[in-house]
Formats: C-alpha cells, sequence, structure tokens
C-alpha cells in the first residue's frame, strides 16, 4: 500500500482493499474517504464493501466518487465536509492522483495556489493541469 501524506492529517492512496482496514486504523486513521467509482472496482471493492470494512473497522467513511474529467461543484463541495472530519484521513482512487485532486479544489482560496501544487508535487502529483481550476476556485467572486 502507498500512502502519501498530503498534510499531518490526510495521506492519499491508490486503491485499498477492506482487508486493509484495520491496519490503517491501528495506524490512527479514523476517516476514510473513497474516491473512486464503483464501475472501475470489482464488488468485493464497490463502495458498500469498504463502508461495511471502513464502519468495522472503526473508521468514518465518506463516497465521493470522482470520474476523471468529470469535476463538478458538488463534489469539490463533498471532498471539503469529508475533510473537515476530524481525525486523520485516507482518501484514495485509482492512484490516488484525484484524491490530491479533489484535495487541492477544496483547499483552493484557503492556501496559495503554489502550496497546493508544491505538496502535491512533494507526494508525487503533478497538479499543473489543473492549476488555472484551482486558481479560478480561489479567487473571490466579484
Amino acid at each position: 500500500m502507498d500512502l502519501r501524506q498530503l498534510t499531518p492529517d490526510i495521506a492519499v492512496a491508490g486503491q485499498i482493499r477492506p482487508e486493509d482496514l484495520p491496519a490503517l486504523a491501528q495506524a490512527g486513521f479514523r476517516v476514510l474517504i473513497n474516491n473512486r467509482p464503483d464501475d472501475e472496482t470489482g464488488p468485493g471493492e464497490d463502495h458498500e464493501a469498504m463502508r461495511r470494512a471502513a464502519e468495522a473497522a472503526g473508521m468514518r467513511y465518506h463516497f465521493n466518487p470522482f470520474t476523471p474529467g468529470q469535476v463538478t461543484p458538488q463534489m469539490i463541495s463533498a471532498q471539503a465536509e469529508a475533510l473537515a472530519d476530524p481525525g486523520p484521513k485516507l482518501a484514495y482512487c485509482r492512484s490516488g492522483n484525484r484524491s490530491t485532486v479533489l484535495w487541492a479544489l477544496a483547499r483552493a482560496g484557503q492556501e496559495p495556489v503554489s502550496d497546493l501544487i508544491e505538496t502535491a508535487a512533494r507526494a508525487g502529483y503533478d497538479l499543473s493541469g489543473v492549476r488555472p481550476l484551482i486558481e479560478s476556485l480561489a479567487r473571490p467572486e466579484e
């Protein structure tokens, strides 16, 4: 399992499995954010299986599926809400990239855009392609 720390209380990862959750909970994660659409996974890793496994491990669970290229304001708001859930969080998708994109979009306007891009880069994710979107969300409404 390739966990990449973005901030002290948020990490991202590629696909995890239900059997990974007890160890993740033991490692201190309290919140699981699933950004992977069900049509990309098998039935043993769909959002219901992951929800049950997260709850059995004592973790709170958020399902916010992100199909590549189809980000919406509602998804950004849902990610921000999940990120506000107290405690260490793990967000995952296929590779961790979409979870990182949603993290940056949810943080736009709260942190400098360059800091968000740099944090993602340190974790191995290139967000330069979504920088214009992050910048547009960071600008106050006119």
